[in-house]
């Protein structure tokens, strides 16, 4: 069993930085590919990146822009989303994942692990 816990989120302006963390406990964690995903009322779960269990691997959707990195700290149990030049279209609730999938987990019914999720707000 794996735990994960989000923070960082918040409300800030359109052009602003945000760096959302992921802390997680039970199990050793570079064991674990993790991915961030996002998800607004109404609307499916969202991939956003993903990160291999050593951190030599990334993964990102055809879409991205390269405004978000992933990254992580195997010594303190901690996947990060950096997220940089913000758009109110970034508003959702983000949710970190893990898997012991090996290679790119690019949807969530590949993940075995979800935490709460945390709320990001882009005003404009």
């Amino acid at each position: 069993q794996v735990q994960l816990v989000e923070s960082g989120g918040g409300l800030v302006q359109a052009g602003d930085s945000l760096r959302l963390s992921c802390a997680a406990s039970g199990r050793t964690f570079s064991d674990y590919a993790m991915g961030w995903f996002r998800q607004v009322p109404g609307k499916e779960r969202e991939f956003v990146q993903a990160i291999s269990g050593s951190g030599g691997s990334r993964y990102y959707p055809g879409s991205a822009t390269g405004r978000f990195t992933i990254s992580r700290d195997n010594a303190k149990n901690t996947v990060y989303l950096q997220m940089n030049s913000l758009k109110p279209e970034d508003t959702a609730v983000y949710y970190c994942a893990a898997t012991r999938r090996a290679g790119a987990a690019l949807t969530q019914s590949e993940y075995d692990y979800w935490g709460q999720g945390t709320q990001v707000t882009v005003s404009s």
